[in-house]
């Protein structure tokens, strides 16, 4: 074939996204079309942000970047802010100081129109996909652009069928989301994330409930349609070992602060007592096993 990968028509592009010699080829997009792909200039910036439920504080002064074809993850407990981090930068919620600028823009200055123009350059994964359970994967992932174009019918099938494809499930498309198993149904959420080939796709733990093979498969996905769409992510998980491998850079929140940040190496050989537990998995560390609830052996009165 003749023209340069990205320069070919569409559908040959995600056609060959899942072939091994594609793969390899994409990896030097970087070098070969430098910031069409990635840039050091941040598409999201998060600077000194605060937020609280009434008197009860989520985020305490969260300074963040993202730059421009970049992979990157944040990390920590299960109440550390991480999702309502994400639901910033979405525009869902207001910061109670600071701001979220992302593409230039502060998202909460933002008015409606404006705010609904950005999300159309946004993708978002939910926590286990959340399909339209009563749409066949094609209606979902067609959603988007019936709702947000004007592209006939025909093109919207040829697109469909591209995006099915680069997650590796061409011919899925008219099975209902109970028809496929865990896995899949992640894989066709991705598909619908990338339906309008966002700027921003961010991920609300992609790996929950998967078994080894699929979580593999969809974190091999989520690299390679980063680097492949020249796209930012931005992926909140618990899953340390799966997430080091693909990502560029990592955020650690505690208690609604960062408390470290660095490359998948750094992170790896942080000495921060809780970084070390939290990618260990060790019992013992800052993070204690027992809810403080004081001395059981005086509720049974025993004397210790």
């Amino acid at each position: 074939m003749k023209g340069n990968f990205v320069d070919r028509h569409p559908a040959l592009f995600y056609q060959e996204l899942w072939s091994g010699d594609a793969w390899f080829r994409m990896r030097g997009l970087k070098q070969a079309y430098g910031s069409r792909y990635v840039s050091s200039q941040a598409l999201v910036e998060i600077r000194d942000v605060n937020f609280a439920y009434d008197s009860r504080a989520i985020l305490k002064g969260i300074n963040m970047s993202f730059p421009r074809g970049k992979l990157v993850a944040i990390m920590g407990l299960s109440g550390c802010g991480k999702t309502t981090l994400l639901r910033h930068i979405g525009g869902v919620l207001k910061p109670t100081k600071g701001y979220v600028k992302v593409d230039g823009q502060v998202i909460h200055e933002l008015d409606q129109e404006g705010l609904y123009r950005m999300r159309r350059k946004m993708g978002m994964l939910f926590q286990f996909g959340a399909l339209f359970t009563d749409m066949t994967v094609f209606d979902n992932v067609a959603f988007q652009m019936r709702e947000h174009t004007d592209l006939p019918e025909e093109i919207i099938r040829d697109l469909v069928m591209m995006k099915l494809h680069a997650v590796g499930l061409y011919g899925t498309q008219d099975l209902l989301p109970a028809e496929l198993s865990g896995g899949m149904a992640r894989r066709v959420a991705l598909a619908r994330t990338i339906a309008l080939d966002p700027m921003l796709i961010m991920y609300d733990e992609p790996f929950a409930g998967l078994d080894p093979i699929s979580l593999t498969v969809v974190g091999e996905l989520i690299r390679r349609l980063n680097d492949a769409l020249g796209a930012t992510s931005v992926v909140v998980t618990h899953d340390v070992q799966e997430s080091l491998k693909i990502v560029d850079y990592v955020y650690f929140i505690s208690n609604g602060a960062i408390i470290a940040e660095g490359t998948a190496d750094e992170i790896r050989n942080s000495d921060e007592a809780f970084v070390r537990q939290f990618v260990h998995g060790e019992m013992d560390g800052p993070i204690p096993f027992h809810y403080p609830g004081g001395d059981f052996s005086k509720d049974l009165g025993v004397r210790v």
